[in-house]
């Protein structure tokens, strides 16, 4: 009885190794917007570190524009008049334009522009792909188990439960404010102290193109010092040492936080009617799966992060197998909620790969 039990456990394993693997595949190949963010992003580092190299005054992402048309990073001009004790026109400037920016995008500059995107994305590169699959496997396993439970509130709901739906009555692990904003106040309370912005001299954007022109100098000029170890060092201590720098510590993805909560545009919105879990309670959960801000965009209750933290990668969007996932450019409170009839739960493992 016992090795009939075994054998059924290592039949039912290795059917599913292959459908994860298919499910991973499939995920990847669906990702279009993804390539596309890695193009523009490399184009504009590549273009501005051309730019820092030769000379030509376009400055880094840190600081950007030409003479007197240019903006400064959000974090540091704040940071430069909490130091000066100043209000400068500048500074002022660049925090009304950037915070527009972000009211309309949210957190759009983190998936499309920032260089530590970029180094994420050389990360995944080299990573094998046993660890690929490890990491997408143990995502799939937490999500799916919410859906599965989302699914029972559905069966609840149509029951006569009447909170079931919304999921809205179980306890939320996030809150308003996470390590980030943590990490933003002692940026600025250390500014206030010292006298200067402190964050930038670890911050990872500037590392990055520090990085960079050292590595030039050293070969076109023999110019090698020091900081040719220290800077790329700090920097893969922040990126790979500590994991998840841009969920758990970066203070200008706070900083845009605080802001981006407000904003009601390029928000996705999901089409109950054609969701696989409220128009089938079919479990799915992709949309959760490859998002890399760390939210649960069909449960935003349970995730990491709400939806103040959306970059507008559109890998939701790209990956959703009934296109029920839409970014719209201006969403009402109420957008994309539908009133659907509920049909009986279909709790079927084997649905998933065939969703690919």
């Amino acid at each position: 009885m016992t090795a009939q039990k075994n054998n059924e456990t290592l039949t039912a394993s290795t059917a599913e190794a292959p459908a994860k693997k298919s499910a991973a595949k499939g995920n990847d190949a669906k990702l279009k917007t993804r390539k596309l963010r890695t193009a523009v992003g490399a184009v504009v580092f590549v273009g501005l570190t051309a730019g820092l190299i030769a000379g030509v005054s376009t400055g880094t992402l840190s600081g950007f524009g030409w003479d007197t048309f240019s903006l400064l990073c959000p974090l540091g001009a704040l940071g430069t008049m909490i130091a000066t004790k100043t209000m400068l026109p500048r500074a002022v400037v660049s925090l009304l334009l950037i915070a527009a920016l972000v009211l309309i995008f949210g957190r759009a500059f983190c998936s499309w522009l920032c260089p530590t995107m970029l180094i994420d994305r050389i990360r995944d590169f080299f990573r094998s792909p046993k660890k690929r699959r490890e990491l997408a496997e143990k995502k799939n396993s937490e999500i799916k188990a919410i859906s599965k439970q989302e699914i029972e509130l559905l069966k609840g709901a149509k029951e006569g439960h009447a909170c079931g739906a919304c999921g809205k009555c179980q306890p939320k692990p996030h809150g308003k404010v996470d390590s980030r904003h943590a990490v933003l106040g002692g940026a600025l309370l250390s500014t206030a102290i010292f006298g200067f912005p402190v964050f930038c001299l670890v911050c990872p954007v500037g590392l990055t193109f520090a990085t960079v022109l050292l590595v030039w100098r050293a070969f076109s000029a023999g110019d090698a010092t020091i900081g040719l170890i220290l800077i790329p060092a700090l920097l893969i201590v922040e990126l790979v040492v500590l994991r998840k720098w841009c969920s758990n510590f970066c203070p200008l993805s706070a900083l845009m936080n605080l802001v981006s909560r407000f904003s009601r545009t390029f928000v996705p919105v999901i089409n109950d009617e054609k969701c696989l879990e409220t128009a089938k309670a079919t479990s799915c959960s992709k949309c959760a799966e490859v998002c890399e801000a760390d939210i649960n965009i069909r449960h935003p209750e349970f995730g990491l992060r709400t939806m103040a933290d959306c970059t507008r990668c559109r890998n939701c969007v790209d990956v959703c197998p009934t296109k029920a996932i839409t970014m719209p450019v201006f969403v009402g409170k109420k957008a994309g909620k539908t009133v659907v009839e509920i049909p009986d739960p279909v709790m079927d493992d084997e649905l998933r790969p065939g969703l690919e």
